[in-house]
């Protein structure tokens, strides 16, 4: 198995659309053998930063494949998954100033601090 990983292995990100297969070249298989040395499926965030990088590298090349062999009867082999998520961008909590709206109705006079109009 390692030896068809290291020949044909493919490279399997998670993303929101579904898996995607990177066939890497063979220096960059022997990478991703030692960064899934120990684990068949990690999340982005448990990268070094040269690993994401090295990640990202790969992604924004044109080596995106099919999961399937020639023949289509056979998976490649998967020398590693990582789930790669987008960041979440978390909302301003409902009580901070920015997100409190004065509403006027129509009719309503609008006060000064005093309670007067």
């Amino acid at each position: 198995m390692l030896v068809e990983k290291l020949s044909e292995g493919v490279l399997c990100i998670l993303t929101p659309l579904g898996p995607r297969y990177i066939r890497p070249s063979f220096s960059d298989r022997v990478r991703l053998m030692w960064i899934f040395r120990h684990f068949h499926r990690l999340p982005q965030q448990v990268l070094s930063p040269g690993e994401q990088r090295f990640i990202e590298s790969l992604c924004q090349s044109d080596q995106f494949v099919s999961g399937l062999r020639r023949n289509g009867l056979e998976e490649a082999p998967i020398i590693g998954t990582l789930e790669h998520r987008v960041p979440v961008q978390m909302d301003e909590p409902a009580t901070s100033s920015a997100s409190v709206h004065v509403r006027r109705h129509s009719g309503s006079p609008i006060t000064n601090e005093r309670g007067t109009s």
